[in-house]
């Protein structure tokens, strides 16, 4: 009997490691965009190297997994929680607090780079390309994803972001010099004079008692 419970126990404990492999969530994963296709777009014959929507629709994403994008700098990566900035192709009526563009640091054309984006918030999230004025993203350069809770955020990205870099005031006036505040002494020609009449009133006195005395 108590082998028989064993026995049924591990199998209940396999089942669910089975099923916890099985649903993506014993780990975090890297999901590299379109595989080996990478993130590309023909400007020539206006296609895309692949069927992202397809490839999307084979992945499992949770919390604390990552979307690679191997990619040039001829695309861009705009990752939007807002449904209608994603059907527009478009950042120009996008907000900043729920659309945001991935740059690999490079400003040259033509340039390979690889963007990492973690996904974050458990939701819907849309991904698309708004080069060439929204029209690679109109030509299939675009793809949505539902995020799932998974094993939840790991600590590296469970932490608020930094607060935003704020330059320090700038003066009104920069560039010219501080007033100076000068300070002037009182002139003492009149603690001179108050001092002379003194001396005089003294000396008037002492040849008044001098007569007196006579």
């Amino acid at each position: 009997m108590a082998v028989a419970m064993y026995l049924a126990m591990a199998a209940a404990v396999a089942l669910l490691i089975n099923g916890a492999t099985s649903d993506g969530t014993s780990k975090y994963t890297n999901h590299t965009v379109g595989d080996s296709a990478g993130w590309f777009f023909n400007s020539t014959t206006n296609k895309t190297s692949t069927d992202y929507s397809a490839w999307a629709a084979k992945q499992t994403f949770n919390l604390g997994d990552y979307l690679i994008f191997n990619t040039i700098t001829n695309q861009t990566v705009i990752q939007t929680y807002n449904k209608t900035t994603y059907d527009s192709c478009t950042m120009d009526d996008a907000l900043d607090s729920d659309t945001f563009q991935y740059g690999g640091g490079s400003n040259g054309f033509g340039e390979t780079l690889t963007v990492p984006v973690p996904l974050t918030i458990e939701s819907a999230q849309y991904y698309f390309s708004d080069a060439d004025d929204g029209e690679q993203c109109q030509h299939g350069m675009a793809f949505e994803i539902k995020v799932g809770h998974g094993l939840g955020l790991p600590p590296s990205l469970n932490q608020p972001p930094p607060p935003p870099y704020a330059p320090p005031p700038v003066p009104a006036d920069e560039g010219q010099s501080p007033p100076i505040t000068v300070v002037t002494t009182p002139s003492n020609n009149g603690e001179m004079r108050a001092g002379a009449s003194i001396c005089w009133l003294v000396l008037l006195l002492v040849v008044m008692l001098s007569f007196l005395q006579a």
